[in-house]
């Protein structure tokens, strides 16, 4: 990590090339977010990165970028007359453009986001031939005069759906009964911060959902979803709305490279380039597994290769350890075929504890096996290098 010959900015660039060629033909959704590395009072430091899912079946094609933030307190006083280019808040711009020319080869982009992404530049700079689907932060006000939520308040239900709400910290699993509403809405350029030349207003596509008789002390949920995707029909709104759920998989993302995994929070290297260094490649580490924890039953969509996390060259060491795990009985049985990134998975995720009979293995146990499967290629690498001469015994 302290080779001045290697730098996380090449990291990205092989990652990004390797998520390119995965993104061929697709439809890719473009995840960013934020997460915190060091908290510090009113600042601290930050990561932000951007990966790929293909949108048909939520397989994760890898990294798009990733960025270091340094975030200090007492900055909001300057923060509206300063140009969009010198705000934090330009790393979703940017997020957006490495998406543009990363997944060049997409059949179609879909940038995805979170509220602190609801800036009015995100919509009139966005890259040609990408679309945009972000939560709303804002009670922005219209071409029209009228405010976002209150257009959006006052009309009346357009569709209704069940929707499955997985178990998160304040919150169990739950059905949820939501309501539907859409339309299009013109935008206006807000009056503060902004360069001239940006247009006096921008079209998107406003879908609101909430959620109705939620349970009692449950906060119901409520999401207002900006986007330039078409919305002709219920259904259209529904299936954008589909997209959006998909933001999860980067919240993921952060657990696996954080306390719950690799534990990033808690390296104490404090020289920045090495520090950093470490964190792009155990972030790209972490990509990995989430790789194979999607991979681990063999679907929904067409089975993803092995290549998308692990070396050709390790087909024949994942194979050895395959026959070394298999038990006598189908349930201790590797059901996937080979070369596929489904048969690797079960492969670490055996290695990781897990027993093949209850419950599915997750990103800690998932994480487990990886590692020691790292550990038995660097032995069986050493043998190859260093093969054992008998005349010494």
């Amino acid at each position: 990590m302290r080779n001045e010959a290697f730098s996380s900015e090449e990291m990205l660039v092989e990652a990004a090339g390797r998520t390119a060629e995965r993104c061929l033909g697709r439809h890719v959704l473009a995840i960013q977010d934020t997460t915190v590395l060091r908290s510090e009072g009113g600042g601290g430091e930050y990561l932000h990165a951007v990966m790929a899912l293909d949108a048909q079946d939520g397989a994760i094609l890898g990294l798009i970028d990733s960025c270091f933030l340094e975030r200090k307190s007492g900055r909001r006083a300057a923060r509206r007359s300063a140009p969009i280019e010198e705000k934090e808040s330009f790393r979703w711009l940017e997020g957006a453009d490495q998406a543009a020319s990363v997944c060049a080869g997409a059949a179609s982009v879909t940038v995805i986001a979170d509220r602190e992404s609801d800036i009015f530049e995100a919509f009139a700079l966005r890259p040609e031939g990408i679309e945009l689907l972000m939560r709303a932060a804002h009670d922005r006000a219209l071409a029209d005069g009228e405010a976002l939520f209150a257009r959006t308040d006052a009309m009346d239900a357009m569709g209704r759906a069940e929707l499955e709400l997985p178990a998160k910290p304040g919150r169990r699993r739950r059905t949820a009964q939501l309501e539907i509403r859409f339309l299009p809405v013109s935008l206006a350029r807000p009056k503060h911060g902004l360069r001239t030349s940006l247009p006096e207003s921008v079209a998107m596509n406003v879908i609101d959902v909430r959620e109705i008789n939620p349970p009692l002390g449950e906060a119901p949920i409520h999401w207002r979803l900006l986007t330039t995707h078409a919305i002709a029909s219920e259904a259209q709104a529904w299936e954008v709305v589909g997209l959006y759920r998909q933001r999860w998989a980067i919240e993921q993302l952060f657990r696996t490279l954080k306390t719950d995994g690799f534990d990033i929070e808690g390296v104490r290297i404090e020289d920045q380039a090495p520090r950093n260094r470490l964190i792009t490649a155990t972030l790209i580490a972490a990509v990995c597994i989430q790789q194979l924890v999607h991979a681990r039953d063999g679907g929904p969509g067409p089975l993803r290769p092995l290549s998308d996390a692990f070396e050709p060259e390790d087909l024949p060491l994942l194979e050895a350890c395959c026959a070394e795990l298999e038990g006598k009985t189908e349930r201790q049985k590797n059901p996937h075929p080979k070369g596929s990134l489904a048969r690797a998975a079960w492969v670490c995720a055996r290695l990781g504890g897990w027993t093949g009979y209850y419950g599915k293995p997750g990103p800690v146990v998932m994480l487990q096996g990886w590692l020691e499967f790292q550990a038995i290629k660097r032995g069986a690498n050493l043998m190859i290098r260093h093969p054992h001469d008998r005349s010494d015994v």
